[in-house]
């Protein structure tokens, strides 16, 4: 009887076990979702960062009166280059606002640069300038595709983790809800250049 009895508590105790082992790897999985895709998120946010100074570097060959501008796109790369976030750092919203702000000043002072480029004909005929248009046109496209593709990663970990018990596994791992573009924040953060080569 008594085996019996220590029988049944060794089952259940392997059935709890394999449960909670499955839910953890169930975060984990999820987990390791949206650090990839937030990967992609900043891969294309620095190829953005890398095609900015080619870009003032050309529209500063043609201009002379729009110092102003130049040194906004300037600033904003670089404070854009200043705050790192990695995936682990998902969970801080403050950082995460950062990150968020930093993006959305580097977009308005593209925005802006692009809108005074207007202003000189032989910069918008010039093909490396067209050339440089194109690469961040095709950028700010694969930006909003990784945005896209984070957005649905957090999601899916936000509602795992939030659902019992997968809750109670998360939280004893201290593991809590990645932070997640907003619509307001991404109005911001996806000012898309307009280019425009009439």
């Amino acid at each position: 009887m008594k085996s019996k009895l220590l029988l049944v508590v060794l089952v259940l105790v392997i059935i709890a076990a394999f449960f909670c082992f499955s839910r953890y790897n169930g975060i984990q999985t999820r987990d390791e979702g949206v650090a990839a895709a937030w990967s992609e998120v900043v891969n294309q946010y620095k190829r953005r960062a890398d095609l900015t100074p080619n870009l003032v570097n050309a529209v500063k060959g043609y201009t002379t009166h729009e110092k102003e501008v130049l040194t906004q796109v300037t600033d904003a790369r670089s404070k854009v280059g200043s705050i790192q976030i990695n995936a682990d750092q998902l969970t801080d919203p403050a950082l995460f606002a950062k990150f968020q702000q930093a993006q959305s000043e580097l977009s308005t002072a593209l925005s802006h640069l692009i809108a005074v480029s207007e202003n000189y004909p032989d910069l918008k005929a010039s093909s490396l300038f067209q050339d440089l248009m194109s690469q961040l046109e095709g950028t700010e496209n694969r930006i909003a595709v990784a945005r896209g593709r984070y957005i649905q990663a957090v999601q899916s970990f936000n509602i795992y983790i939030r659902q019992i018990p997968n809750n109670w596994i998360a939280g004893f791992l201290g593991t809590g809800p990645k932070q997640q573009f907003t619509v307001e924040n991404e109005k911001e953060i996806s000012n898309a250049p307009a280019v425009n080569f009439q």
